[in-house]
């Protein structure tokens, strides 16, 4: 089936009527009717019920609408990408972050632009209790996520950035005095509650529902943005474990940060969404995954 035949098949899917269809197209009506009957006979089976006051899918008709419409948008998709490469990239690309990683993701940034003169580099900042919605509701064109992120519209990128992990416990905790903490240590000892719009499964790559040995981490309240943890945490209602670039950017009266020597190191990926990888998309992870993972300092003194 050639790709005319297949936009005309799908218009009049559609539109359900032969005369839009061929006015759609700029074909004449014969066209559009002469397309479908080759496609019926080649097939052995009517893809359409015609009568003088209506049109409607066969059952057979319903399928081949379903198959082909995502292989052509793939097709659209691809042969726009590849226009758009062939003149060059151009035009803003937006990257969610959170906090000040917007920082750490600078370096990228303006190589990248450097690179892509005609493009620029717009960054927005989302929180860890609502991670997908900038995302999925095109705000921003892709975002830094610490893994795994498994869902199955977005696309995971490189890893570009790595680092250790803390624990933010108030001063008033016996915690406090240590110079390293172990995972172990957060047997029976409140956390944050991010909330029902994270996935657990992500969550839990942050903040583990039990200890190595299987000791339950209980949650407590719900927290939306990161300030209102480090409150909590002063407060003395919460600990939490967190990247270590906080000790960079956030001093906070009452919270002390604490290594955890034996948790897992964060590493922070590039994810966009699967129909929406533009050409600017593609080309900034095709930088980071030259440029290949970076490890953040953990203090500014280091």
């Amino acid at each position: 089936m050639e790709l005319r035949d297949i936009e005309i098949f799908l218009t009049l899917a559609e539109e359900l009527h032969f005369g839009r269809t061929a006015q759609k197209l700029h074909v004449t009506q014969a066209r559009v009717s002469q397309s479908i009957k080759k496609q019926e006979r080649r097939l052995g089976a009517p893809l359409f019920e015609r009568t003088s006051r209506m049109v409607r899918l066969t059952p057979v008709g319903q399928r081949l609408r379903d198959d082909l419409r995502q292989a052509y948008d793939l097709i659209q998709s691809g042969l726009a990408g590849a226009a758009a490469e062939a003149q060059g990239a151009h035009g803003t690309l937006r990257i969610g972050v959170m906090g000040a990683l917007g920082n750490e993701l600078r370096p990228l940034i303006e190589k990248f632009t450097a690179d892509h003169p005609a493009c620029t580099v717009e960054t927005a900042e989302f929180h860890f209790s609502d991670p997908f919605s900038a995302l999925r509701s095109e705000h921003v064109d892709m975002q830094l996520m610490w893994l795994p992120v498994h869902e199955d519209d977005l696309t995971t990128g490189p890893v570009v950035l790595t680092e250790g992990r803390v624990l933010a416990v108030p001063e008033t905790s016996e915690l406090a005095v240590r110079q390293t903490v172990s995972v172990e240590d957060l047997a029976g000892r409140t956390v944050l509650n991010p909330g029902a719009d994270a996935p657990d499964y992500w969550v839990e790559a942050m903040l583990p529902a039990v200890t190595p040995s299987g000791q339950p981490i209980p949650r407590g309240p719900r927290t939306r943005t990161f300030h209102e943890v480090l409150a909590l945490i002063a407060a003395g209602q919460l600990v939490s474990p967190l990247n270590a670039h906080v000790t960079r950017y956030y001093t906070y009266p009452g919270v002390v940060y604490l290594p955890i020597h034996d948790a897992p190191p964060t590493e922070w990926a590039l994810v966009w969404r699967t129909d929406r990888e533009t050409p600017l998309v593609r080309s900034f992870a095709e930088l980071g995954h030259n440029r290949g993972p970076q490890p953040i300092k953990p203090t500014s003194q280091e």
